[in-house]
C-alpha cells in the first residue's frame, strides 16, 4: 500500500481484496455448509480522482459485488480497500425503502447524510425536478416500476452530490430519454466537476463513449485494466468466443470457470460464515 501523501491522488485503492459467499440452492438454503466460492479473488487496482471507469464482465463475474464493496455496503473478507471521499451507489432498489413514499425516501436519505432541514428541502426540490416522477413521489416505492425506482435512486444520488458515483446497471431500465438525461448529467459531472465515476453496463457503446478507463472482471478476477477502447475490444472478443460455443461445450466451459472460484478445503479455515 502507498503512503498517505501518495494515497491522496487516488479515489480508490484496492489491495488484494477478496469477497467470499456461500453457495445456496433455489430455496435460499445452503447447498453445503462447507462449500464456498470467491465472488472476487485477489483484486488490486488504483483509481485516480476524476477518472471514469467502465466495469465490464459477463453475468456473475463479480461486477455487482465490486460495486457493493466500493460503496461500503458490503465488507471485504481479505485485503485492504481505501476510499477517499463520500460515495453513492446508484442501482435499482438499492438504498430505497419500499414501504416509504418517494418523497419520504428523499428526506430519510438526506437525514442519514446529516443534512439540515433547509438542505433536505433543497435536495428534495432537485430530485422532484430531475426525476419527473410527478404525483408518484407521494406513492409507496413498492408500487414503482423498475424504471421509476431507477429514476428516484439516480435523482437522489445526483442531488446529494457525492465525490464518487457507482452506477450499477441503473440506466438499463426505463425509457431511453431519461437514460440520456442521466448520461448527459454524468458527463457534466465528469467534465466540469471532476467526479470519480464507476460505470457498470452491458452496453459496450455506452461504456466506450462515456468512460476513460476500462476494468474487465471475469470469474471473480481482474482480467484486464487500461484504456477503455482496448479493454472493451478484448472483452468483446471474449464474449464473441463464448457465444460461439454451443450446448455442452459452452456449459463445460462455464462449469470449469466456476470450479476455479470454489475454495479448496485447506483454504476454508479462518473464514467466517455469513
Amino acid at each position: 500500500m502507498t503512503n498517505k501523501k501518495e494515497n491522496e491522488q487516488y479515489a480508490v485503492i484496492a489491495d488484494h481484496i477478496s469477497k467470499i459467499y456461500e453457495l445456496r440452492n433455489k430455496n435460499n438454503q445452503h447447498k453445503n455448509a462447507n462449500k464456498r466460492f470467491y465472488a472476487l479473488k485477489d483484486v488490486s487496482f488504483k483509481i485516480k480522482k476524476g477518472d471514469v471507469v467502465g466495469i465490464l464482465g459477463t453475468n456473475g463475474s463479480g461486477k455487482s459485488t465490486l460495486s457493493l464493496l466500493l460503496s461500503g455496503i458490503s465488507d471485504i473478507d481479505s485485503g485492504e480497500i481505501v476510499v477517499n471521499g463520500e460515495q453513492a451507489l446508484i442501482a435499482i432498489n438499492t438504498g430505497l425503502n419500499m414501504q416509504l413514499t418517494g418523497l419520504e425516501n428523499i428526506k430519510v436519505k438526506g437525514a442519514l447524510m446529516g443534512l439540515k432541514k433547509k438542505e433536505i428541502d433543497a435536495i428534495t426540490q432537485d430530485v422532484i425536478n430531475f426525476s419527473e416522477l410527478g404525483d408518484f413521489l407521494y406513492q409507496p416505492v413498492k408500487k414503482y416500476s423498475s424504471g421509476m425506482k431507477s429514476r428516484l435512486g439516480f435523482s437522489i444520488s445526483l442531488a446529494l452530490d457525492p465525490d464518487i458515483f457507482i452506477v450499477d446497471e441503473a440506466l438499463s431500465v426505463g425509457d431511453k430519454g431519461f437514460a440520456k438525461k442521466c448520461l448527459d448529467r454524468m458527463m457534466q459531472l465528469r467534465d466540469d466537476r471532476g467526479k470519480t465515476i464507476f460505470f457498470i453496463s452491458h452496453s459496450l457503446e455506452q461504456v466506450k463513449n462515456f468512460c476513460k478507463t476500462g476494468m474487465w472482471i471475469e470469474g471473480g478476477e481482474l482480467r484486464e485494466m487500461g484504456p477503455v477502447d482496448q479493454v472493451a475490444d478484448h472483452y468483446s472478443e471474449y464474449v464473441d468466443m463464448l457465444n460461439a460455443l454451443k450446448g455442452k461445450e459452452k456449459q463445460n466451459f462455464l462449469d470449469k470457470k466456476f470450479e476455479k472460484r470454489l475454495i479448496p478445503k485447506e483454504e476454508k479455515k479462518g473464514f467466517l460464515s455469513f
